[in-house]
C-alpha cells in the first residue's frame, strides 16, 4: 500500500455558527494535538493546532452574520496532525478540495459540505475519475416531479391529430398518405415509450 506523503487542502472552507465553536475547541483535544487559541477584536478566532512533532496548522476563523468562517489552504505532513484537521473538516462540513499525495500521484477529494463529491487520480497529466457523488434519492424525486413526459405526450397527440387531419385532405395522393403514415408510426413508438 502507498503511505501517504502529505494532504494538501486547497481554496477549503468550514463554516459553523456559535454554539458549534464551542464543540470544536473542546474536540480539538480529543486529537491529541495542542491547541492554542486567540480571540481577536471582532470576536474573530486564531486557533493554531500544533503536533507532537512540531507541524503546526493556523486556522483563522472570521466571523460573517453569526457564523464562524475559515478559508483553508495548507500542507500537513504529520499523521496525528492530519488526522485531527481531516475529522474537523468532515464534522464541520468542510467544502474544497483535499490532496492526499503520494509518490507519483495524487489523490483529489472534492468536498462539499462534508460530502465527498468527486474523487480523482492524477499522476502527471493524467487522471482517472475514481468516484463520483450521484444523489440517486434526489434524481429520482426529480424525475418523479418532472412533466416532462406528460408535456412530450400532449405534443405528440397534437401532432397525430394534425397528421390525421392532413391525411384526410391528402385523399387518393398514396406518396403523401404514406409519409403521413409514416410519421404517425414514428409518434405511435414514441407514444408506446413515454406511456411504459
Amino acid at each position: 500500500m502507498a503511505q501517504r506523503l502529505a494532504t494538501e487542502y486547497v481554496n477549503a472552507t468550514m463554516q459553523m455558527p456559535d454554539v458549534q465553536m464551542d464543540q470544536f475547541l473542546k474536540c480539538t483535544s480529543a486529537f491529541r494535538v495542542s491547541c492554542r487559541v486567540k480571540v481577536l477584536d471582532a470576536g474573530e478566532h486564531e486557533i493554531v493546532l500544533e503536533d507532537e512533532s512540531g507541524e503546526e496548522v493556523y486556522l483563522s476563523f472570521e466571523r460573517r452574520n453569526g457564523l464562524y468562517i475559515c478559508e483553508l489552504s495548507c500542507r500537513l505532513a504529520a499523521p496525528r496532525l492530519t488526522n485531527a484537521v481531516h475529522k474537523l473538516f468532515a464534522v464541520y462540513k468542510g467544502s474544497g478540495t483535499v490532496n492526499r499525495v503520494y509518490h507519483g500521484f495524487v489523490m483529489s477529494y472534492e468536498y462539499l459540505n462534508g460530502i465527498v463529491q468527486r474523487i480523482t487520480q492524477v499522476a502527471g497529466n493524467d487522471s482517472i475519475v475514481i468516484y463520483e457523488y450521484k444523489n440517486t434519492a434526489g434524481e429520482l424525486q426529480r424525475m418523479f416531479n418532472s412533466t416532462e413526459a406528460e408535456q412530450e405526450i400532449e405534443r405528440i397527440h397534437r401532432h397525430i391529430n394534425e397528421l390525421l387531419d392532413a391525411r384526410i385532405i391528402a385523399g387518393s395522393d398514396r406518396s403523401r398518405v404514406m409519409q403521413i403514415d409514416e410519421q404517425l408510426r414514428s409518434y405511435n413508438q414514441r407514444l408506446f415509450v413515454l406511456e411504459a
